[in-house]
Parts: structure tokens; sequence; C-alpha cells
């Protein structure tokens, strides 16, 4: 275990007790987070689709507006579009963020909501007028968000994350060792599809809010499957603490790399494939 523990240090592998290092080899599903670990978690707006009274730039000024305050990589991704196209971003007069929604602001005497269904659901805001172009951008696997004012859409937001280059190559490899790969997303279903039909994943739980994903683990280990779950983000934490096996990315933040069993401290994904080789590599030693 010691030689095995010290191998996986040598190649970028933190095992954190001989205990995750003997059970690896014993998992038979795989739970991933989709933003930051299988995709780069760095998004940016693709499209700006603003209804017949305003325009394109109106809506990405509102939508920056209302991201302001935001910590979220979706709120940064349009700061950044604003920002790009030297466009002017007042102060709202306050800022609330609805996790795995979006957010609402007070700004010019009218309350900006930007975010999904969901948010705009709850504020009983009509969708109807934009419905359509929420439909093409989601069934290009884009992650869409919606600005209204109140219950009347101003425009969609379209966003769009890209693949991390092992992404694939893991997810056939995995498949390849007969362990089933889960993908978890905040995503509504449609754009969830879209992302699992280029990675190869079969199955996909979207819509997920952060509190949730634990959940997911839960029924797993109810099937008597042995799970892991790759993560990376502070609302991971949960879920790499309830699976069998946390493997937190080294690059995410701290909470998940403190949470989990085995951190991969590169960026590289492949790393979950080399870290349960090493596991049944040793394992048929201590046997042997």
């Amino acid at each position: 275990i010691l030689v095995g523990t010290a191998k996986g240090a040598q190649n970028g592998i933190l095992i954190k007790g001989g205990e995750y290092l003997e059970t690896a080899h014993k998992l038979r599903a795989i739970v991933f987070d989709k933003t930051g670990t299988l995709t780069r978690g760095k998004p940016s707006v693709t499209d700006v689709v603003a209804t017949a009274k305003h325009t394109e730039e109106e809506v990405l000024q509102l939508a920056a507006v209302a991201e302001k305050g935001s910590e979220h990589p979706l709120g940064r991704a349009v700061l950044e579009a604003a920002e790009k196209k030297s466009i002017k971003i007042p102060e709202a007069r306050s800022f609330k963020a609805v996790p795995g929604e979006g957010v609402v602001a007070e700004y010019d005497g009218g309350t900006l909501l930007l975010g999904n269904r969901k948010l705009m659901a709850m504020y009983d805001a009509k969708l109807q007028p934009v419905e359509a172009n929420i439909s093409t951008l989601e069934e290009a696997g884009k992650t869409v968000m919606v600005l209204s004012n109140g219950k009347e859409p101003l425009g969609i937001i379209g966003l769009a994350d890209t693949l991390k280059d092992d992404a694939v190559d893991t997810v056939r490899e995995l498949k390849r060792m007969k362990i089933e790969v889960v993908m978890l997303t905040g995503d509504n279903a449609r754009t969830a599809k879209a992302v699992a039909g280029k990675l190869g994943v079969d199955r996909v739980v979207a819509d997920v809010l952060p509190e949730q994903k634990e959940k997911v683990i839960r029924d797993l280990q109810k099937d008597g499957k042995v799970v892991g779950m790759v993560g990376d983000g502070i609302n991971d934490a949960p879920a790499l603490a309830a699976s069998n096996i946390g493997i937190a990315i080294g690059s995410g933040t701290d909470v998940a790399v403190e949470t989990g069993g085995i951190v991969l401290i590169g960026n590289n994904l492949r790393d979950v494939v080399t870290a349960i080789k090493l596991s049944k590599a040793t394992v048929r030693k201590i046997k042997q």
C-alpha cells in the first residue's frame, strides 16, 4: 500500500489513505460534476438575442447590471462579454443570488431577473416570446439565461463551456472497464443531453440543485454499487463526502480538495482511470 501510494504521488495522484487505494478497484459507478470537471468551467457568451422592443446591447448591459455582484462562472462570463464591448455597467440597488436558478436585482425602479426557467416560473415571467430561441440554443448544448424585467422578457443569453481535452477519452476508458458513468449538472435536460452526447455519457441527471447532488450518490449506493464522485466546487463537497471515494480535482476549491479521499494534483481527468488501475495493481500484488 505504501508503494502504491508513493507511485500515485509520483504520477500526481494524492491518495489520502490506504482504504481509498484498496477500494478504488471496486468502483462500479463514477459520478462527474459537469461544470469545471468535465468542462473547463470558463463559459463564454456565444449568443445574445433581444425581444422586439430591445437591442442586444441593452440586453447585455442589463444582464451585466444584474450579475455585477456575482461570483458564479456564468455571471462572470456575462460581465466579461459586456466589458469586451465597452458597455457601461451601472450599479444595481440590490442583488440576490438564487442558488441553482439565477439572480434577482433591483435596478431603475424595476426588478431584473436573470436565470433559468425555474427562476422565471417563480416570478411568473412570460416565456412565450423567447421560447423558440431558448429551444434552439438548448438543442445546440448551450446554457441559456433569460433576462426579464419583472414579468416581461427582454431577451436571452446563450453561453457555452468547452469540454476538457481528455474528457471523452476518460469516459470511453471507464466504460471499457465496465464502470457506469453518470453526469450531474444544474443545466436543463436538453442542454445536458447535448453535452452528454458529445462525451458519450449514457446517464445524465439534469436540473440538479447543489444540495441534491448528495442524494444522487446515495441512490446509486442503494443499488449496491460502490460509487466514486469526481468534483471541484464547494457545492460538490457533500457529494464527495457521501461517495465511497471522493475524487477532487486539485485545481478546484479548498473545500473539495479537503473532502476528497483522492486528489488529482494536475487538471488531468485521465488520472481517474490511472488511480483505478493503480488500485487494481496494488490489490493484485497484495493477494499475490
